[in-house]
This record gives structure tokens, C-alpha cells and sequence, in this order.
């Protein structure tokens, strides 16, 4: 059934009253650190603990914290889509340690068109645990050539082994990929990985299967979105088009950004690669006249948490990390939930409008900084709880 927006005095008692849309909705929300709230702008002030496959990093990270009372904002002046609204970029999380190990090659196929992803070009990276199972193909896949960022959980439990863009095939013996990047500790900081614009964290930030669900209560992390670099990246040759967390310059950025730009408006020094967009703490999300309730879920996760541009895309679209995993992937519960497609390649439906609100209410955080993440002050949110023993 399609779900709107609902008159607030209505909303949680028919939440309430809602079946759960898949069985993986229910037993997610039965584990360690997963929301037990059915309200969707409620935080659960009651959790103690959290389980790290649900929940990864320390409470210090970047994508565990929320914006601060001090946060300076600056306009993005995002530019607005004309060809679509938005689109997901799946990451693939793979948290099976107990799989046996696959080995994974090089391919040199990257992001070109013409070639094959699928097939070995060079030598072995190493043995990951994969299920044979999980086909990431382009039988399987959205789009041609899509980033395919990944983070593998080691049978430690604790390693996180990032690459991209990785490929495998229906039942095949083995992997592929073209770059690896340095490992991370699921319960560290998280802040780097596979993301190749960026060097910023594969699972860090990335929407959850079970999360922006009618049950699931609000988003408790960062997001990382992404948009088109040549429409709204400011790059010179003091800033290279990037700002802190972000630790390399997007391959194509120096040529790339803002050479089609339409708007009149310059774009905003603030808006590079690595900055932090928020919704503005003034800002009555009332006053947007949502149509969609995950329309609404997602401003207060931007609100409260903020989100990372992480990514440059090709294409004149918003787009936002949602996770493809052995369990499923975000874009199907997504629908399955609500009744509509998470990407919307059209401008002019209920939740495309959403989106489009969203994203032009956006602003950065521009004292955003190792010193005062999310702006610092007193956080919009409560803090993650420590993770369970």
C-alpha cells in the first residue's frame, strides 16, 4: 500500500497498527541496538547497547555524530536535476565471516563501458569471506558501470576489507575488483575506505536494509549522498576541489567541476568533496508540507546528522548510499514498505518533490573540522551507546 503523509495527531497510532512489511524488518528490529521506537522522529533514549554488524564505528566517528549547536551553515545552492531526482548508489556490505574464504582478482575494467568486469586481468588481492550465492553482475546491477563499493567483514569479526568496483558472477568460483583500499575496524573511527572520490568509508553512513522503515524510528547516523560534480563542485588550485575528512581530489575533478553549471549563481566555496550538508537547525521541517513520510524521516536524519558528499556521478541526479548485501538490498524494502520506488528518474510525484525540497534546503556545515565535528555544541541527538559486549 502507497503510505503519505499523515496528520501528525494520526500518525503514531497508525504506525502502530502496521504490519511489518518482511520478515527482515522484524528480526532486525529484535536485535541488539536496533530501534525498538515505532515513532519515527523519536529518538530511544533507552538503548544500552549496540551490535556493531547493525550499528559499526565508535561514538567519536563522523558518522556517528550529530550536528552540533555550534554549526556555522553556508548555502549549497545545489543545483536542481533536470533529468531525474534521485538515485541510489548500493554499496555492498558483506558481513558473512563464517563463509568460506573466495579469492578475489584484479580487473582493469574500472569504469569503462566496453569492457568486462567480470572477467581476471591481473592477480590475486587475496581470500575474502563471500558467499557463493551473492551475484553482483550486470544481470544484477543498476546502471553500466556502477561504483560498487564494498566492505567485507573478515572472519576476525572486526576487519573490514574495502575495494571497488567489485563483481561476481551467478555460483562463480571467485571475485573481482579493481582497487583495495586500507582496512578498517568495524568498532574504530571508520572514517576512510572504498569510496574513490573521496577515500571516505564504504559502510560508514550508508542506509541500512531496515532502516526508513514505517517501524524502524529515525535514522541514528550520518548519510553520504552524491550529486553531479560538474554542476556543483567549486575546485581551485588552493582547495582541489576537497575539504577535510575528504583525503584525495575525485579523479576527474580538476577538469570537471562546474564546467556545466546552468544556475547564475556561482557555486559556494564551501561545496567540495568531503563537506558535511545539513538541513539547517532553524529550519521547521513542518514548513516543507512533506507528501511522503520517509520524505520527512530522511530531513530529520539531514536535520539532525547531516550527510557526506562522498562520490562525484556522471549524471544529473542526486544520489544517496543505500545497502546490496547477501540479506537484500535498501532500494526493495524500501518499495516493498512504502509502496514506491526509492529512485525516482521522474521529477514530478510525491516523493520526488520530497527529495527535491530536501536536497534544495541543503546547506554545509562549514566549520566542520577534527576539532568540532558536526559543527560542535550540544548534539541535536543522543550519542550512540557503547557496543555490546
Amino acid at each position: 500500500m502507497r503510505q503519505y503523509l499523515l496528520p501528525s495527531s494520526a500518525l503514531f497510532l497508525t504506525l502502530a497498527m502496521l504490519p511489518v512489511a518482511h520478515a527482515e524488518d522484524s528480526a532486525s528490529a529484535r536485535m541488539t541496538g536496533a530501534p525498538k521506537t515505532h515513532d519515527p522522529f523519536a529518538y530511544d533514549t533507552t538503548l544500552t547497547a549496540r551490535d556493531p554488524l547493525r550499528w559499526a564505528f565508535s561514538q567519536e566517528s563522523i558518522w556517528n555524530t550529530p550536528i552540533g549547536s555550534g554549526a556555522k551553515y553556508v548555502p549549497a545552492d545545489l543545483e536542481t536535476p533536470a533529468g531525474g531526482t534521485l538515485s541510489a548508489d548500493e554499496i555492498l556490505i558483506i558481513l558473512t565471516p563464517n563463509e568460506p574464504l573466495m579469492e578475489l582478482y584484479e580487473n582493469d575494467a574500472g569504469w569503462d563501458k566496453t569492457k568486462d568486469r567480470m572477467k581476471i586481468t591481473g592477480g590475486l588481492f587475496g581470500r575474502y569471506p563471500i558467499p557463493r550465492s551473492f551475484e553482483v553482475s550486470p544481470d544484477t546491477w543498476q546502471g553500466f558501470t556502477p561504483n560498487s563499493t564494498t566492505a567485507i567483514l573478515m572472519p576476525d569479526r572486526k576487519t573490514l576489507f574495502q575495494t571497488q568496483p567489485f563483481a561476481h558472477g551467478k555460483d562463480a568460483p571467485y571475485a573481482t575488483s579493481g582497487f583495495t583500499f586500507p582496512d578498517a575496524d568495524i568498532i574504530g573511527d571508520g572514517y576512510y575506505g572504498a569510496h574513490g572520490g573521496s577515500g571516505l568509508s564504504a559502510m560508514g553512513g550508508t542506509l541500512r536494509i531496515d532502516e526508513l522503515t514505517p517501524t524502524s524510528g529515525p535514522i541514528r547516523h550520518t548519510l553520504k549522498i552524491e550529486f553531479d560534480i560538474t554542476r556543483n563542485v567549486y575546485h581551485d588550485d588552493q582547495t582541489k576541489g576537497l575539504r577535510w575528512p575528504d583525503i584525495k581530489e575525485d579523479g576527474v575533478g580538476h577538469v570537471a567541476c562546474g564546467k556545466n553549471r546552468t544556475k547564475l549563481s556561482p557555486i559556494p566555496k564551501a561545496c567540495r568533496m568531503g563537506a558535511l550538508f545539513a538541513i539547517p537547525a532553524a529550519t521547521n521541517l513542518d514548513d516543507f508540507k512533506f507528501e511522503t513520510l520517509p520524505g520527512k524521516m530522511l530531513a530529520k536524519a539531514l536535520q539532525d546528522y547531516g550527510a557526506y558528499y562522498v562520490d562525484g556521478n556522471d549524471f544529473n541526479a542526486f544520489a544517496i548510499a543505500t545497502e546490496w548485501s547477501p540479506a537484500g538490498r535498501f532500494t526493495t524494502a524500501f518499495k516493498k514498505n512504502w509502496g514506491f520506488d526509492f529512485r525516482s528518474v521522474k521529477t514530478d510525484n510525491p516523493w520526488a518533490r520530497d527529495v527535491a525540497k530536501i536536497f534544495a534546503a541543503l546547506n554545509i556545515v562549514d566549520n566542520n573540522s577534527p576539532t568540532s565535528i558536526g559543527g560542535g555544541g550540544t548534539p541535536r541527538a543522543p550519542l550512540a551507546p557503547p557496543f555490546s559486549k
